[in-house]
């Protein structure tokens, strides 16, 4: 058995002075058991404890760590913004070159604002529709996780999934009862939702692949019907992409899917691992925002230079971009390899599952993942909720064991780095086809 006494005791500390003794509920491990270790250094795909254990990591803060931990280009940019102040509430060059290499990636994006997390982007740009709607209602999809703004914290997946408890304290019933909840990947639900709120539903807001009940994927024409249904009733469609964007493609899924939302948001990756969020999409939709237009939003942190930098260092890296003019211009192109190492993890887990006698559905999207232990295929949260999360648990510790670290959850998805390489792949699915027979 590993031993992670240093990380029990720094445990036990925290649980007297932080709720839960985390600052994020799905930390805790309460889904999978057991006590979660403590990180002490990260680099590539790999994660040290404050034990000294090293661990392939699978999480990679949840989906930012594109290119892997510690990236030299990321930290030297966040250095050297630091040398010249670490925060002003003033506006920055960099803020500009940022919003300039979001618009240009994006297409349907025509401006951008920055903010500080995914939930304030997903928060603002549900407030951006309503407003310029003039319409309260809004649609969204159960297990789909947009931030825990009071509005979206209404069946909701990520944490609020894991915990059994998708419906938080604190959210008003009014609030809830504005939010019309629907299955994923099911067109008749949101067919009836719009004949039976007629001139009332602002706006559709969805993970084009939702990872925050592990990982589907939209059956195929599903993203387009979203897409024509909403214009066809004067509403606005609004992707989520905080973990989807500058992940599944230059452009995130919508340039995957070939889809243009009126609205997207983003964080994760654009920060380079830092606090990050932004939300833009059409040009008349967004000049509806103060001090443009009558829709407030405001953030004294918004567009950090220390996250402003890490983020355009992360997106030059990642897509080769130097400046407004041109895309995508990378020799060794990134998502190829993410494709291809995604691809070798997919067989392999498969092979491993196959072998092993034990029913496994392993849903992937480019560099994204989810395994679930049950025979059956999963597009939706009703789907998810078939997994043994008994045996993911068995699993989970297993594989952490072995020294790969995937999220303590069933119901989250796993990401992949550049910096994750053949042999790493190999030692994972060895180590998945081990615990697996344990079964």
């Amino acid at each position: 058995m590993i031993s992670r006494a240093k990380s029990d005791a720094l445990f036990a500390e925290a649980l007297n002075c932080i709720p839960g003794g985390v600052n994020s509920p799905v930390r805790a491990f309460r889904a999978v058991g057991g006590r979660p270790f403590f990180v002490n250094r990260a680099a590539g795909c790999r994660v040290w404890d404050v034990d000294g254990n090293e661990y392939l990591d699978y999480v990679g803060t949840w989906g930012p760590a594109i290119l892997g931990h510690a990236h030299p280009k990321i930290i030297a940019a966040v250095k050297a913004a630091a040398d010249h102040g670490t925060s002003f509430g003033i506006p920055h060059p960099a803020e500009v070159t940022m919003a300039q290499r979001l618009c240009a990636l994006v297409p349907s994006v025509q401006k951008v604002r920055m903010c500080n997390s995914g939930t304030e982007a997903c928060m603002s740009a549900i407030r951006l529709a309503r407003g310029f709607t003039r319409r309260d209602k809004i649609i969204k999809f159960d297990g789909c996780y947009h931030g825990h703004g009071d509005s979206l914290l209404v069946r909701a997946g990520s944490g609020a999934l894991t915990f059994g408890n998708p419906d938080s304290a604190g959210v008003p019933a009014d609030f809830a009862k504005l939010t019309i909840v629907l299955p994923f990947n099911d067109t008749e639900a949101v067919k009836a939702a719009f004949a039976a709120n007629k001139n009332e539903i602002a706006c559709i807001i969805v993970e084009p692949v939702p990872g925050n009940a592990g990982l589907y994927v939209p059956r195929p024409g599903y993203l387009e019907f979203l897409k024509q249904i909403t214009a066809e009733n004067g509403a606005l469609l609004i992707f989520d992409e905080v973990m989807t964007g500058f992940r599944l493609a230059p452009g995130g899924a919508q340039e995957k899917f070939g889809i243009r939302p009126d609205l997207s948001c983003f964080g994760k990756i654009i920060g380079g691992g830092l606090p990050v969020g932004a939300f833009g999409g059409r040009a008349d939709i967004m000049d509806y925002l103060a001090p443009l237009g009558p829709v407030y939003q405001a953030g004294t942190l918004s567009g950090n230079p220390l996250a402003m930098a890490a983020g355009i260092a992360a997106l030059e890296e990642l897509t080769g971009i130097q400046n407004s003019e041109f895309r995508i211009q990378n020799s060794e192109n990134a998502y190829a390899r993410l494709e291809e190492r995604g691809a070798q993890l997919e067989a392999g887990m498969k092979d491993a599952a196959k072998s092993a006698g034990v029913p496994v559905t392993f849903n992937r999207c480019g560099s994204m993942f989810c395994g679930y232990f049950t025979g059956g295929p999963v597009h939706n949260l009703a789907d998810a909720m078939k997994s043994d999360r008994e045996r993911f648990k068995k699993f989970f510790h297993g594989m952490l064991e072995a020294g790969v670290y995937l999220a303590p959850s069933q119901f989250e998805a796993g990401f992949l780095s550049t910096a994750h390489g053949e042999a790493d792949i190999e030692k994972t699915v060895n180590a998945a086809a081990k615990v697996m027979k344990t079964f």
